[in-house]
């Protein structure tokens, strides 16, 4: 099936009106620890392929893996954060499938006995808080990656070959199941994208993990079904795996629940299935039939003991936990002055973090939430990307804003300062001194534009020389056509008025 073909596809408001929908959401999150989950290898993105292995990642005979005691540590604080219980004793187990990009043919995971269990976490969704339920968050090992060479779609269907870099087998992940989020409705895919936002926010706040969605650091796969109105059960459900943006998740939320609407009006029924998500086109297409959990034959991993946290180390590592999400958005809404719709607006936006890191490089707080929500914002928009993936960094952001402070460029310019950061052209001052973009302040070159505009516009002259000093901002708008927007609009000001008073 190609990435172009639209399946039928019911209105949305046709969708709310006569089914419920369940969504679940599977996300991924590999740990920056710095060897893998069962071995000695480094866990780096990137690098020659194939170069990061040994014997235990690639499951050769007689090797032996190790837990990473740092990768247990980190569950445990993820654990605690998302209100989890965490257990006493685990142990890990042998999920068995057969892809090319399992060097062993199974992975070693958790079945039964996770790690963490039993939490939650509170998100808000135009001001309204919904509590999506944790069933899980257990520690596995990630796969290798595929390469599908030839064809037009990247995937193995019509390809000519297919390669294996096995440098990210073995890397530690921590998959976080929810349990079925129900009576959204509406918010279904918004109540996801915020749901995985703010993970994403916790994730890095917590520091065991870049959390990179573009680099595959957190990975969501969408679980969702649609029963009908008011039926009070659940339906079949489909999985789209490895989705890999915020805005990618809530699109694919909407997309399977108007495709189930469809089909199920028609008299249909769904296939439990994984699903592709085409980031280019906004649709979803068929993978492979879903696999119940008795068809991958977990059994206890043999060559692993279990893992028996101490409760005393729960509790030292339950201290090193960031602030609560709640207390800390109440805390930096009270320091940054945002009104109620301000926060809502900042959060929903996903650019709380952002703003929070320029203000922390030294920009005031509206000015931070200016530029992430207007001129930022929109360019998110236009190349379909989530704020956080723009090639720009808060602290760049901090130093267009501290220009605009020093009047080396006014909020104009600073937009082609954007542009050019954006563009990949450097600093924001390296685009300054690039474009020509710095204001000119000097009385000489001012004043004889002054003297232009005032000689162009005779009749508006004549009026502030009877005192009609706001008709200077027609003087002022032609200086800086002239000056092509670079001029110091104050000192224009005080020049007009000091030569024609």
């Amino acid at each position: 099936m190609t990435a172009t073909r639209t399946e039928d596809l019911m209105p949305f408001d046709d969708v709310l009106e006569a089914y419920d929908p369940a969504l679940g959401l599977e996300v991924h999150v590999e740990l920056n620890t710095a060897s893998k989950m069962f071995c000695g290898c480094p866990a780096v993105f990137g690098g020659e392929p194939n170069a990061g292995v040994c014997p235990t990642c690639l499951g050769l005979p007689g090797a032996m893996p190790v837990v990473n005691g740092k990768a247990v540590e980190s569950a445990i604080r993820i654990g605690l954060a998302l209100n989890c219980d965490i257990a006493e004793w685990c142990r890990f187990a042998r999920k068995n499938y057969f892809y090319p990009d399992m060097p062993k043919n199974f992975q070693t995971s958790q079945y039964d006995e996770p790690i963490c269990f039993d939490g939650y976490m509170d998100v808000d969704v135009d001001g309204e808080t919904y509590r999506v339920e944790i069933e899980r968050a257990h520690m596995e090992e990630d796969t290798g990656k595929s390469l599908h060479v030839g064809g037009s779609t990247g995937r193995i269907h019509g390809a000519d070959y297919s390669l294996v870099d096995y440098n990210r087998a073995g890397i530690p992940l921590i998959e976080i199941v929810t349990r079925p989020i129900l009576g959204a409705g509406e918010k279904a895919p918004a109540v996801a994208r915020a749901y995985v936002a703010q993970l994403r926010e916790l994730i890095v706040a917590l520091g065991v993990s870049e959390a990179r969605m573009d680099q595959g650091n957190l990975r969501a796969d969408v679980n969702l079904s649609l029963s009908p109105k008011g039926s009070g059960t659940l339906g079949t459900r489909t999985e789209t795996k490895n989705v890999n943006s915020f805005r990618s998740v809530e699109r694919a939320v909407r997309y399977e629940m108007q495709r189930h609407a469809a089909i199920l009006s028609g008299g249909g029924s769904i296939l439990q299935e994984t699903r592709h998500w085409h980031e280019d086109t906004g649709i979803t297409t068929s993978g492979r039939e879903k696999s119940d959990a008795e068809d991958y034959r977990y059994f206890p991993e043999p060559d692993l003991v279990p893992v028996a946290p101490s409760r005393e180390w729960v509790e030292e590592l339950r201290g090193t936990l960031p602030e609560n999400p709640t207390v800390r958005r109440a805390r930096l809404q009270a320091e940054w002055g945002f009104s109620d719709m301000e926060m809502r607006d900042t959060i929903g936006a996903g650019a709380l973090g952002l703003v929070e890191q320029t203000i922390a490089e030294g920009a005031a707080p509206q000015a931070a939430r200016k530029w992430w929500l207007g001129e930022l914002a929109r360019r998110s928009n236009e190349d379909g990307v989530d704020l956080v993936d723009l090639p720009i960094t808060p602290a760049d952001v901090a130093r267009i804003q501290a220009l605009v402070d020093e009047k080396v460029v006014n909020d104009k310019l600073a937009r082609q300062v954007f542009e050019g950061v954006l563009a990949g052209e450097g600093t924001p001052d390296e685009v300054v001194d690039k474009r020509g973009l710095a204001v000119v302040s000097d009385d000489g070159a001012l004043g004889a534009a002054v003297d232009n505009a005032i000689a162009a516009n005779p009749d508006v002259a004549d009026k502030i020389r009877d005192g009609k000093v706001a008709a200077a901002g027609a003087l002022i708008g032609a200086v800086m056509k002239e000056m092509r927007g670079q001029a110091d609009a104050g000192r224009v000001r005080e020049l007009i008025l000091e030569k024609l008073s």
